[in-house]
This record gives C-alpha cells, structure tokens and sequence, in this order.
C-alpha cells in the first residue's frame, strides 16, 4: 500500500493557538457594549480621569506629602540633608575587583580610571569601596576609602592615597550662538537720517520758545 503525502501547511493555513489571541477591548462604543459612556471608570473621582493611573512617586492626592512635612537639615555635606531632595551626597564607586585590571606598581587616579573605561564621569567623587580581591601592590588615589578597602589595598602591598577635596565639575557643554537678527530697513534708513542731519538746524518750536523768552 502506498504511503500517503502530505503537503507542507501554506501561510494562509496558519493559525493562532487557541485562546492565545484575543480581540482589542473597544471602550466607548456603545451603551450596548457593556463598556459604553463612562468606560468602565464610573462616574466621578480621580481615576476617572485620564493620566490618573500615571502618578508620579509620592504624590498623596494634593496633600502635603511626607517629604516636605518632615523636617530637614540643611547643607550639601550631611547625610540627613534634604534625603528625599536633590542635596544629597553622591560618589562615584570603585570596588577593588576593579584595581585587578592595573599592573604592579601602577598609581592609579582618577583620572586613569576614566581613561580605562572603570567610571564614565568625573562628576562626583571617586570612592573605593572592598568588594573584590588585588594581588598586587598599587597606588590608589581617591576621595575616599571605605575600612576593608583600604585593609585590602595595603595588604596587598599598596598604598593609601586620600584626595583632599571634591573633583572639579566637567565644564559644561557649549550651546551654539544664535545669529543676530538683521535690523529692519526701515529702522536704518531713520538712524542714517539722524545722524545725517546738520547740527545747526533747530526746531521750529524751540525757535518760537527761544524768541518768546528774550521778549
């Protein structure tokens, strides 16, 4: 008996498995639709409204929210300061696992980790934090050091190097300079007039004043 063939399946056999595609939820189209009117928000109140779902962190409703009732300290240096503002401060870190890459006896900046691709930015202070192992002796220059690892860095043979002071901020970028409108010709022709009338002339009125007053 000779065995049956089958054709390969064409694009206009394909299917979706069942149950795995559904129909777009079509809100708004008719009291019949069981989703007309309201569209299924109800009728009043915040949720009701567009972008009420989309509410930014923090925010209580209109309500003074938590971070502006309680009190703050102020300064940049603290670590209390403004801790749910902008003020806080920010460093840039460094494991020692990412020292392994530097060869024995190498000073290691800042600035070398920027150029290595370790940090992207400058911005903030460089701080080495111990997370990770270093087998060699290095120099490592930074702001700041936390306890394992400067333990780690000087028991590898290294030395310590504290930064005094914060980096210096990356200037920033240049905007181009718009040009510089052209003057109206009519504003132009006016001046040029100005400047090119005699100085001896005098106004008719102030002639008629000058005489009044001599009489």
């Amino acid at each position: 008996m000779a065995e049956e063939t089958h054709a390969a399946p064409g694009l206009h056999e394909l299917r979706p498995a069942e149950g795995s595609h559904r129909d777009r939820k079509r809100i708004g189209r008719g009291e019949g639709s069981g989703n007309g009117k309201t569209s299924g928000r109800g009728q009043k109140g915040q949720k009701s409204r567009a972008g009420s779902h989309r509410m930014r962190p923090g925010f209580e409703g209109g309500q003074m929210p938590l971070y502006m009732r309680l009190g703050k300290l102020r300064g940049p240096n603290n670590r209390k300061s403004m801790p749910m503002g902008p003020f806080r401060t920010h460093t840039t870190p460094v494991n020692v696992r990412d020292l392994e890459r530097f060869d024995a006896g190498v000073e290691v900046t800042p600035d070398l980790l920027k150029a290595a691709g370790v940090v992207k930015s400058l911005r903030h202070p460089v701080k080495i934090l111990g997370d990770g192992e270093l087998s060699h002796g290095l120099t490592v220059h930074a702001h700041a050091f936390s306890r394992r690892a400067a333990e780690l860095i000087q028991a590898a043979g290294g030395t310590v190097v504290v930064i005094g002071g914060a980096p210096e901020p990356e200037p920033p970028r240049k905007r181009k300079a718009k040009p510089a409108a052209a003057p109206e010709p009519e504003a132009v022709a006016e001046e040029t007039a100005a400047d090119e009338a005699p100085a001896d002339e005098v106004p008719a009125d102030t002639a008629e004043e000058a005489a009044e007053s001599e009489e």
